[in-house]
This record gives C-alpha cells, sequence and structure tokens, in this order.
C-alpha cells in the first residue's frame, strides 16, 4: 500500500497560483519538492502538466489526470480517475498528489501525509486556491520556518502532517 502524500505551496489566504503559473520563487522549496518526490510517482492535472517548463518532471513516474487521457503527454501517463491513477502507482512506496486544486481536493479525502510550504503573504490576485483543511484530522510532525532573504521575497514555512489514524 502506497503512502499518499500531497505536496503544495500555499498562501496565507490559500492561494496556489494564477494563469496556470505560481505566484511566487522560492527557490528552497523547489528544492525540497524536488528531493521529496524523486524516484516517487507525481500524480497531477493536466493544466499543472501543462504549466511544467520542460514537461514531464525526471526522475520520477508522471501520472496525468484528465479527461482527454487519449492526449499525448510525452513520458507520462494519463488516466481518467484518480482510482485509475492509484492503480498504476501501487507498488510505489509513496505517491505524490502535486497540484491543481482538482487534485489537492480529491487528494485531501484520502491523503496519509502532507509536506506543506505556508508562504506568508496573500495573494489577492490569486485564481486558483488550496482546498479548506481541517486541521483536526491531522497531526503536525515538522516545522521549519525561513525568514524573506534575497532569494526568497517572502518568509515561508515547511510543514509536514501526518493524518490522525
Amino acid at each position: 500500500m502506497s503512502t499518499i502524500s500531497i505536496i503544495a505551496a500555499i498562501a496565507d489566504n490559500n492561494a496556489i497560483g494564477k494563469n496556470q503559473q505560481l505566484l511566487w520563487s522560492l527557490p528552497y522549496d523547489m528544492k525540497r519538492f524536488k528531493g521529496l518526490t524523486t524516484g516517487h510517482a507525481v500524480v497531477m492535472g493536466r493544466k499543472t502538466f501543462e504549466s511544467l517548463p520542460k514537461g514531464a518532471l525526471p526522475n520520477r513516474k508522471n501520472v496525468i489526470l484528465t479527461t482527454l487521457p487519449e492526449a499525448l503527454f510525452v513520458n507520462s501517463f494519463a488516466v481518467e480517475s484518480m482510482h485509475d491513477a492509484l492503480n498504476l502507482c501501487e507498488h510505489e512506496d509513496e505517491v505524490f498528489m502535486i497540484g491543481g486544486a482538482m487534485v489537492y481536493k480529491q487528494a485531501l479525502k484520502i491523503a496519509d501525509k502532507m509536506y506543506l510550504t505556508l508562504v506568508h503573504h496573500s495573494f489577492e490576485d490569486a485564481d486558483t486556491f488550496f482546498p479548506e483543511v481541517d486541521y483536526s484530522e491531522w497531526t503536525e510532525t515538522e516545522r521549519e520556518d525561513f525568514p524573506a532573504d534575497d532569494k526568497h521575497a517572502y518568509p515561508y514555512t515547511f510543514v509536514t502532517y501526518i493524518r490522525k489514524k
């Protein structure tokens, strides 16, 4: 049984994007994302896949949830449902849900773990948001705070949560 993990960067107002792009540049967050997901399966929606600057993420099994599974997604697997995505990843030790909003909404019901980057800023012009989380269902296991600096315009926090049994 795979561990189902959500990995997301979320602003104070739950914003995660605008026009299919991230709202910020946090190099250390990108490094953490790469370190956690490399060697594992990543599940994403079609729009998230299309927003990747170089296509499929290297050294990961890329699974795309789409209503157009016949569309061509290079170096990736296209499926029509979360059930199909999880079946395709049944031999993976950890499966990462990497966005967008609809994938996160589905994953929140079944996830075992969340790796969140809390970006301490509100983005009022965002058009995509992370779903509301009932944090009473989760136990915080790790937290690391970072100030804004010359490479990171906003302070941020890495938080890991495990679903309560």
